[in-house]
C-alpha cells in the first residue's frame, strides 16, 4: 500500500485508539528514548534517516491532526517542541535535523494522533517532498 493510500484509508477510519494509544498503554511494544508525564519520544519504525524518532503527547484529546489544534493546546505543543529538541541533542543531533508534521490526506498523515517526526543524522534535502 502507498503511503498517500495509507493516508487515505487512516483518514477514513473511526476514531478508536490508535497505534500510538497503544505504545502508550504497553499493549505494542516501542525503542522508548523519552518519557515524561506528557510526551514520549521512540524510534520511527520505518526510519527515513540515521536518525528518526518520533514525539507524541501522552493523551491525544481532540489533537488527532495539527489543524484541530486550539489555544488550550499551546503550552503542550511548545513541551513536545521542547522535548524534539532536548532528545535531539542526546541522540547526537548537534549539526542539525528537521522536524515534520503531517496533517491531513494531503499531508500524508497515517496516525491521527499528532506526532513529530524527527529526522536526522545525514544532510536533509530541499524542496522535502
Amino acid at each position: 500500500m502507498s503511503e498517500v493510500d495509507a493516508a487515505q484509508k487512516a483518514a477514513s477510519s473511526g476514531d478508536g485508539p490508535t497505534i500510538f494509544d497503544k505504545i502508550i498503554s504497553k499493549e505494542i511494544p516501542a525503542k522508548v528514548i523519552y518519557e515524561d508525564d506528557q510526551a514520549l519520544a521512540f524510534r520511527d519504525i520505518s526510519p527515513q534517516g540515521p536518525v528518526h524518532f518520533l514525539v507524541i503527547p501522552k493523551v491525544r484529546g481532540r489533537l488527532t491532526q495539527l489543524s484541530k489544534m486550539q489555544e488550550e493546546d499551546k503550552p503542550l505543543l511548545g513541551h513536545l517542541m521542547y522535548v524534539a529538541a532536548q532528545v535531539a541533542k542526546q541522540e547526537g543531533l548537534a549539526q542539525g535535523y528537521r522536524v515534520v508534521v503531517n496533517d491531513g490526506p494531503n499531508g500524508c498523515q497515517s496516525v491521527y494522533h499528532l506526532h513529530l517526526h524527527i529526522i536526522g543524522g545525514r544532510q536533509m534535502n530541499w524542496p522535502p517532498g
